[in-house]
């Protein structure tokens, strides 16, 4: 009996080149469902928002009136934290989640309109 030939040098070689390709196509996939998801899963609350140019002093009357009792009158934290410097360590995607899910307990949800939302991100851009 003899044994079954031996495959092809050049089959040899494309099995490497294949795999290759094929990781290559994945992980390209992987980087464009990255990139394109998040901003087609944006609501439409967010963006609404987002789209709207705020004004510091409505935000900061707003501020005073629903936020204050646990962030203090200037925003330096009480029962909350302090939100000085806040726009720098938070993007204002995830402002707007944090305000309107309550992520953090004890903080209540709390989902202005989105003009309100707008004003209220202005006024804490305006806390250095």
């Amino acid at each position: 009996m003899t044994s079954p030939p031996a495959p092809a040098l050049s089959t040899l070689n494309r099995r490497p080149l294949v795999t290759a390709l094929v990781v290559a196509f994945a992980t390209a996939c992987i980087v464009v469902v990255l990139l394109v998801l998040p901003g087609a899963r944006t609501d439409p609350y967010t963006r609404t928002t987002l789209e709207r140019s705020g004004s510091a002093e409505t935000g900061g009357r707003l501020f005073l009136l629903n936020c204050a009792g646990c962030h203090g009158i200037a925003g330096q934290g009480l029962v909350g934290p302090n939100l000085h410097g806040v726009a720098q360590r938070k993007n204002d995607r995830q402002l707007i989640q944090q305000v309107v899910s309550g992520r953090t307990p004890p903080m209540p949800r709390f989902q202005p309109e989105p003009q309100a939302m707008a004003d209220l991100l202005a006024y804490l851009h305006s806390l250095v």
